[in-house]
């Protein structure tokens, strides 16, 4: 049957008397090393790191102050707690103890069950500390898993839903029957939804990881939002959809193709989210006093409440609304937003009010 290993305590004090005291309450419960000065205490931590360590403040040469600093800058022995040994009872060593890194300090002359009770607390502290850190060590690796499981078998799904997608398209240019050509076309435009959601999975995946190569050009954003607007035509319904930028148009330099998809989700956004006959919907460019390009999305809907304005761009967050039947937002758009207008050095945001609409914002910068 195995035993379990004992901690190990130094013990670190230039009096002998309070190193006898020490091991005397201590060296029944506890494996116990000894130095007497501070040179003395890093070269035993050095050769054997300990669980604990007992340190007496005032030493000749190097006090425990230093000690203390010189192990917690040393990544191999930063996380040991340190519990100061001291006669000093001012609050500003205290203090001091603990702006080096101690964890705790016992006051001289010892209390047998103080001391006791001090080391059994910080050790416990240091085990759940470890097995919280093992615990999210594994839980990081599962997730990291699982996210290439899905990542690999999103990415998969492409080909055949192209494959659906050409099957459709060359179905669609046969004389068909009203019903089988309105059948066709809900098929594509689903099929075409799939498609898009998996492409923002998949970019959202790759920006998130840093592997997303911007293809950047010179981009007319005033001329993308209106290209954008006429896409989105056939959801516009009776809303009204308007365009409001300057009359000359400064360029900005950036991924054409990134931009209009943030510009396409935010639109459509607004649109899905809007009175399908009382919405109205402005996007309004501007040149900031920053020297920043900023598109706003507004519209007149419902808003969105104040506990959800700070984590709508989270896709956590996504998901919980959409738990909740409170979805406010397409599935992962505005995450997809978020990174690609940060991944142009810009900026995203909201502001909305219940009952007066919402607006949606981001800066690129010119330069």
């Amino acid at each position: 049957m195995m035993t379990e290993t004992r901690p190990t305590l130094l013990v670190v004090d230039d009096v002998v008397g309070n190193i006898d005291m020490l091991l005397e309450t201590l060296g029944e419960d506890y494996t116990m090393i000894v130095a007497t000065d501070g040179a003395d205490a890093i070269d035993s931590v050095k050769e054997a790191l300990p669980d604990l360590i007992l340190l007496d403040v005032m030493m000749p040469g190097m006090d425990g102050y230093e000690v203390c600093r010189r192990l917690k800058d040393d990544p191999t022995t930063r996380d040991i707690p340190i519990i100061f040994i001291t006669a000093l009872n001012e609050t500003k060593n205290k203090i001091k103890g603990f702006s080096v890194g101690g964890v705790d300090y016992v006051t001289k002359p010892f209390q047998p069950e103080e001391v006791h009770a001090r080391v059994g607390m910080h050790l416990e502290l240091c085990r759940k500390k470890r097995e919280l850190q093992q615990s999210y060590d594994k839980l990081r690796e599962t997730e990291t898993q699982r996210d290439g499981l899905v990542h690999m078998m999103v990415h998969d799904m492409r080909s055949p839903l192209f494959a659906i997608l050409g099957s459709l398209e060359m179905a669609e240019m046969e004389p068909l029957s009203k019903e089988a050509a309105d059948c066709i076309d809900t098929a594509l435009s689903a099929t075409g939804m799939l498609i898009e959601m998996i492409s923002t999975l998949l970019d959202v995946s790759k920006m998130e990881a840093g592997k997303m190569t911007l293809e950047s050009s010179a981009v007319d954003i005033s001329d993308l939002t209106r290209e954008t607007i006429r896409m989105l035509e056939p959801l516009r319904g009776q809303r009204r959809l308007t365009l409001t930028s300057p009359d000359e148009m400064k360029m900005l330099t950036g991924d054409p193709n990134l931009i209009r998809r943030v510009l396409q989700n935010l639109i459509s956004n607004a649109l899905k989210f809007t009175d399908k006959d009382k919405g109205i919907i402005t996007v309004f460019i501007e040149i900031t006093a920053e020297d920043n390009m900023c598109v706003s999305v507004v519209d007149n809907g419902n808003g969105i409440p104040l506990e959800y304005r700070e984590k709508v761009f989270d896709k956590f967050c996504q998901v919980a609304t959409h738990k909740q039947s409170k979805g406010y937002s397409t599935g992962l758009g505005l995450t997809f937003c978020k990174l690609a207008v940060e991944a142009h050095g810009g900026k995203i945001g909201l502001e909305s009010e219940m009952g007066m609409g919402s607006t949606f914002w981001f800066e690129l910068p010119l330069r």
